[in-house]
């Protein structure tokens, strides 16, 4: 027990600033003459941090311009000297007070101006300064150390990001608008330059319909996916890190992208954890002319695309949606009434019935040949396919005995009203 006690005595807990102070005065570092300025300094500061911050008239305010004063120089101090108390003694001894309390100011300015988010939509959207600088400047160093590292993380994938943009000439503002990830913008230039490096040249950037065509057409050819990765040439040197912190994500996404088992429809829904990944332009222009392409190839055929039937049109009442389809599909498989939204009731109704008597998957396949419209039918199979792959298992499970992964399920694949 007294060694315990002896363990927990070692713990100094006092600010950086404190044990510095101290240090420099046992050490004759810091003279009489210095700490008195220190002491006449010091009220300045707290009232000045007080009204910065609030009112200096009011006592509680004051107390909290003291811990913040105190932490602002320990920050400063113990970034600036790593620590070592006889730097800081002399940082002390050789410069005001004041200053060692403005330069944690200034490093915490800096913390806050650096970018928060790497998705380009929250660009302009950060939170005014005094506040943040009000909870920052009582944040410890440690916590500092850790949201700088964090926003450089951030700051060289923006970077990064721009530059792979501007190969491309795809302006910041266009990126904005789209609320692009950093991250996803780096990845798929990593990805196209492993997939196409002529389009690469052509310096287009991806649209959704254009980058379904081309990996329609290396699945075709039976391209295999790269070992590794390549950069694109003349990426800098300051910007190779942001980019290779990302090629494995794309080398993991390669195979199963040019895997011709996997529906590629599917993989591509705008909505789905691949395209979360990636940043592809919805073109309307394009995905219209991709349409009556498709429209072209059936005509060259000799065949008339079958167009929606009645029910078709009444069912889905324009509720077209990858969600609703979903959620018409699985009424039908399940042998409910049919519907493209369902409030949580419901839901939970249509997982009791599946769990109680099973589902026919094999009959929403047959309403979709029967009445959507032909254009359509294999990419509508394709998504129900899918669907079924991966979520019979837990609609179908006995473990979940209070339906919470089958609801969650639900309602992030189909249309469910909270």
């Amino acid at each position: 027990m007294a060694a315990n006690s002896s363990a927990l005595q070692l713990h100094d807990a006092r600010p950086f600033f404190e044990k510095a102070l101290q240090h420099g005065v046992q050490h004759g570092i810091i003279d009489a003459e210095r700490l008195a300025a220190i002491n006449a300094d010091a009220p300045k500061g707290m009232v000045q941090i007080a009204r910065y911050f609030g009112s200096e008239f009011l006592r509680p305010e004051l107390e909290k311009a003291r811990d913040r004063m105190v932490n602002l120089i320990s920050l400063y101090l113990q970034e600036n000297t790593g620590g070592d108390l006889h730097e800081a003694a002399v940082s002390l001894r050789d410069n005001s007070f004041l200053s060692r309390s403005k330069g944690g100011s200034d490093m915490l300015k800096r913390l806050i101006a650096m970018p928060e988010s790497s998705n380009f939509g929250m660009a302009g959207y950060a939170d005014a300064e005094t506040p943040l600088l009000a909870v920052w400047s009582l944040r410890s160093h440690a916590d500092y150390r850790a949201e700088l590292a964090r926003r450089t993380q951030i700051a060289q994938a923006i970077h990064a990001a721009q530059w792979v943009a501007q190969q491309y000439e795809l302006d910041t503002d266009e990126l904005e608008a789209a609320g692009a990830d950093a991250e996803s913008v780096v990845r798929t230039g990593l990805l196209m330059q492993a997939l196409s490096p002529r389009a690469v040249e052509s310096g287009e950037w991806p649209n959704a319909a254009g980058f379904e065509r081309l990996v329609t057409a290396l699945r075709k050819k039976k391209f295999a996916p790269p070992a590794q990765l390549r950069l694109p040439a003349g990426v800098p040197a300051d910007l190779r890190d942001a980019m290779q912190a990302q090629c494995a994500t794309v080398l993991s996404d390669l195979p199963k992208l040019l895997d011709a088992a996997t529906p590629l429809r599917n993989l591509l829904r705008p909505v789905g954890p691949f395209r979360a990944r990636y940043f592809l332009i919805d073109d309307p222009l394009a995905e219209v002319d991709d349409y009556h392409r498709g429209l072209d190839a059936l005509d060259a055929e000799g065949d008339t695309p079958q167009p929606a039937s009645k029910t078709w049109t009444k069912t889905v009442q324009g509720s077209d949606d990858e969600h609703s389809l979903l959620t018409l599909f699985l009424c039908l498989a399940a042998g409910v009434p049919k519907k493209t939204l369902l409030t949580e009731k419901t839901a939970a109704s249509l997982v009791r019935k599946v769990r109680k008597s099973g589902w026919q998957p094999a009959l929403a396949a047959d309403f979709i040949r029967g009445h959507a419209p032909g254009i359509h039918q294999q990419d509508f199979i394709a998504l129900w396919n899918a669907f079924v792959q991966d979520a019979e298992k837990t609609l179908l499970s006995d473990m979940d005995y209070q339906m919470h992964d089958a609801l969650a399920l639900l309602r992030r694949e189909c249309s469910v009203q909270g």
